[in-house]
């Protein structure tokens, strides 16, 4: 097996294979491929990243997996000389490499490489409301819906409108990579939901939320609004940022216009710039 090892050393640069991607307590199976007319001989699995151990083997008809590694127990190989891992932990990412020796001493090295993913929990959706009503469009009201999963990474935010009654009203705008949708709610909403949909390449998960409820504060306690400033500590710092940055500019947009028209209607000049010099 030494001298199979040293041989491998002095292969050429070994065949590249797939990425595999796995989840956290699942399996994957690790498959090499023969060439055409390859009649393999001798099988060497092992590990290359982070750490260099051997895994399997198949010689003269006969496998062993007892090898000292971090997949001692977890590793079978199978009669076609793939090899399993199961069940996966997160550490397992990584490079492996199998070297094929056919009948006539011929040799192949391939690399595959293994991606260990975290399956993604529910997530936590919470509503902010930015306006209660507009002047243009009165009775309407814009929230913003915050999305978060805790404690993982390497995941993609989207959003589903559920089933809707006034198909009109679009969603404003997207921020925060995803994570925070705006909205335009009016009173045929009231049961119009929202989806937040979180996923990595091998799970997802989803919640719902009703956001006109949240419209009406009182008529919903316990609903986030803007004063629940405290609620904004469950959030990651990124994304409280990006939710004081938006409230904020939508709060404030209008505090001039309105000081104007206030100062007005009381009989008071409003205050202007001094013209420059």
């Amino acid at each position: 097996m030494w001298s199979l090892l040293l041989w491998e050393a002095l292969l050429p640069m070994a065949v590249t294979g797939a990425s595999i991607q796995g989840q956290v307590g699942g399996s994957v199976l690790l498959v090499a491929k023969q060439p055409p007319g390859f009649q393999v001989r001798d099988v060497i699995w092992r590990s290359l990243w982070p750490s260099e151990e051997l895994l399997a083997t198949f010689f003269q008809n006969s496998s062993e997996t007892l090898y000292h590694s971090r997949f001692l127990g977890r590793a079978q190989l199978h009669s076609n000389l793939s090899l399993e891992l199961r069940p996966l932990e997160s550490g397992d990412s990584g490079n492996f490499s199998v070297l094929l020796v056919d009948t006539v001493g011929r040799a192949q090295s391939q690399t595959l490489q293994l991606k260990v993913y975290d399956a993604v929990p529910r997530p936590t959706v919470q509503v902010f409301i930015a306006a209660t009503r507009d002047a243009q469009f009165p009775g309407t009201c814009q929230v913003f819906l915050s999305c978060w999963a805790p404690n993982i990474s390497d995941v993609t935010y989207s959003w589903r409108q559920e089933e809707t009654i006034d198909t009109t009203l679009k969603p404003l705008g997207l921020f925060a990579n995803g994570q925070v949708l705006m909205v335009s709610l009016g009173p045929r909403d009231r049961s119009v939901a929202y989806s937040c949909i979180v996923s990595n390449p091998v799970s997802w998960a989803l919640a719902t939320v009703t956001p006109w409820e949240s419209c009406h504060h009182d008529a919903a306690p316990g609903k986030t609004s803007y004063n629940d400033v405290l609620l904004l500590l469950l959030l990651p710092a990124s994304l409280i940022l990006v939710l004081a940055g938006l409230l904020s500019a939508w709060h404030c947009s209008p505090c001039s216009g309105n000081k104007k028209q206030d100062a007005r209607a009381n009989g008071v000049a409003p205050e202007t710039e001094n013209p420059p010099v």
